[in-house]
């Protein structure tokens, strides 16, 4: 009976009144709360996705006798570098190829891969293009049989669209490159950038 009804009175200098450790855990807390919000922000904070136009890879040429046409297919390489501490996709890669100002081809690629974690992907793509019509005169040119290397000189322009975390980027990049519309052609990564290569007169 009695004893349940006994109050106990504990002195205000006792250390059983004093919370222990209640400032370092709060303190502790904090601090890890700053470390993770910090290095989750360092991680997935956006950062560039670098596209580098190597080149024309190779050309492969076919003409039309009758109609005084040129094909060209021609495979170009590009370097996409991920610089993201997470992987992004490369959704497609949109290209054409101009020449005289004019639009002679045009390429879209899909779904085409994904890049890792701070890794680069070097990819090829190909865009066919015709000579043709109101520049069938290149015709006679490409074909001619008393020079060996029948350089034109062509822009390419090339635009890749990114993904991440529901997130698209597009990074274009555009460069005149010289191609050889006189026969099947393969160089060496860079080599087909235009430095000061004549055009046929037009």
């Amino acid at each position: 009976g009695q004893e349940n009804q006994l109050v106990a009175l504990i002195p205000y200098s006792d250390q059983r009144l004093r919370p222990r450790r209640t400032k370092l855990y709060v303190t502790a807390s904090v601090i890890v709360c700053l470390l993770l919000s910090g290095l989750a922000v360092f991680f997935l904070f956006p950062r560039s996705i670098d596209v580098e136009y190597i080149g024309v890879k190779s050309v492969y040429v076919t003409y039309e006798q009758g109609r005084r046409i040129i094909y060209l297919n021609i495979t170009n390489t590009l370097n996409i570098t991920n610089n993201n501490y997470y992987s992004v996709e490369v959704a497609n890669i949109t290209a054409q190829v101009q020449f005289s100002k004019t639009v002679i081809g045009k390429a879209r690629l899909n779904n085409i891969t994904n890049i890792g974690p701070l890794d680069m992907k070097q990819i090829d793509y190909m865009v066919p293009t015709v000579i043709q019509d109101e520049m069938s005169y290149m015709f006679d040119f490409c074909t001619l049989a008393s020079i060996k290397v029948h350089n034109i000189v062509v822009m390419m322009q090339v635009t890749v669209t990114t993904s991440y975390f529901g997130h698209s980027e597009q990074i274009s990049q555009e460069r005149y490159q010289y191609v050889d519309c006189g026969g099947n052609t393969t160089y060496q990564l860079g080599q087909s950038e235009y430095l000061n290569v004549l055009q046929p007169p037009q």
